[in-house]
């Protein structure tokens, strides 16, 4: 078992861990449950980290350079010269994209994983870099699926850091490697997608009709101050990335791009949570200086726009309000493998109190639907 908390005692300047790659496997909660009747569904998991030997030996040099930003507390804790132990074990989990996670999956009775380049992605690295190693990662994530069809899928990850090169990878991704999605790891050099630098992305992902995954890091340098020794993973990843979710909302992308569909871990970052207000307050203000006039109120761009997980939000009564304000249909489960225990994740959803149509859309339908997911063979399920 790999505890979250000993990495950041163990790590110098550590403070926090994230779902970037610093917090290892996640022991199994308990002993095993008993095993269910035979299920009508399968269950997709859609936030499911992995890593490459070649990202990894990248990431060990940007923590040999250092750095002052929050990023750096994490990345030093897991692939720095001084990492300590509990810290480098992290790392197993999320490059084996083969039998030891499909083991781990069968135990649990989970069908398939969704797979993704783990946070920050190729996201802190020279633009040229970074589009060679996005390019990298997506060879070999494809290669991984092809060796195992039925238990995995995936999403592209591309270098924001050179939005051309980004929207050309996006198309190679979908239509030459046949993978499922995109994953952004929220800012990238303190920048935001709403940017119109950062539209030729925004462009593709619409063409292309697959959905971006907006997946949280650190807060950028401008929001950093304040979360220093704050939970991170905790709090602080949810706030960032839900700033970033409006940002695209307020600033008028998907008037722009309005097929554009984002996806949001976390049981959505918490913005749901908050659209009656949104919508009060954008009425308020919509007509004050920098403000920008949408066509739909805020409450109807999450519904129509957006689509969210449950990944390492495991409560009942959020996924009940989740289910009652965006709809069963907007709903994916996921686990956060490696860094939230996977039997814990079924356990949560199987007992939910919710119908058995909204079980087999969020356990499975959904996935399907958004990711392109083509339906693989029959397989026993329990």
């Amino acid at each position: 078992m790999i505890d979250r908390r000993k990495i950041l005692k163990g790590a110098a300047g550590a403070s926090a861990l994230s779902a970037c790659g610093a917090l290892g496997v996640a022991a199994q909660a308990g002993s095993a449950a008993a095993q269910p009747a035979a299920r009508s569904y399968l269950r997709i998991a859609t936030e499911e980290a992995c890593s490459f030997p070649e990202i990894v030996s990248e990431m060990g040099l940007v923590a040999a350079r250092g750095g002052t930003n929050l990023d750096m507390e994490l990345i030093t804790a897991i692939y720095g010269p001084n990492a300590p132990e509990v810290g480098r074990r992290a790392v197993a989990p999320l490059l084996d994209v083969g039998a030891g996670r499909i083991a781990e999956m069968d135990r649990a009775g989970v069908d398939m994983h969704v797979l993704s380049l783990t946070s920050p992605g190729v996201q802190m690295f020279a633009p040229d870099r970074a589009v060679a190693l996005a390019e990298l990662a997506n060879d070999k994530l494809a290669a991984a699926i092809r060796r195992y069809p039925t238990r995995f899928a995936g999403l592209a990850a591309v270098a924001p850091q050179n939005p051309q090169a980004a929207a050309r990878e996006m198309e190679r991704a979908i239509n030459r490697l046949r993978l499922n999605g995109f994953i952004i790891n929220s800012h990238t050099d303190n920048r935001y997608l709403d940017e119109e630098f950062f539209w030729p992305i925004l462009e593709a992902a619409e063409a292309l009709d697959r959905p971006i995954y907006i997946h949280p890091r650190n807060p950028s340098d401008g929001m950093a101050g304040p979360f220093r020794g704050v939970s991170l993973p905790g709090y602080a990843f949810g706030m960032e990335t839900s700033v970033h979710a409006l940002r695209l909302l307020f600033r008028g992308v998907f008037d722009r791009f309005p097929k554009l569909k984002i996806v949001l871990g976390h049981m959505g970052e918490g913005i749901h949570f908050w659209q009656a207000r949104l919508d009060r307050r954008y009425l308020s203000s919509s007509y004050a200086s920098g403000y920008v006039r949408l066509s739909l109120m805020p409450s109807e761009y999450l519904k129509r726009n957006f689509a969210i997980t449950t990944s390492g939000a495991e409560s009942h009564e959020a996924l009940e309000y989740s289910i009652k304000t965006l709809g069963a249909d907007h709903v994916m489960w996921a686990i956060d493998y490696p860094y939230e225990p996977t039997q814990s994740a079924v356990d949560f959803l199987e007992s939910a109190p919710i119908t058995p149509e909204q079980k087999a859309m969020i356990f499975e339908q959904n996935a399907e639907r958004v990711f392109h997911i083509e339906r693989p063979a029959p397989r026993r399920r329990r």
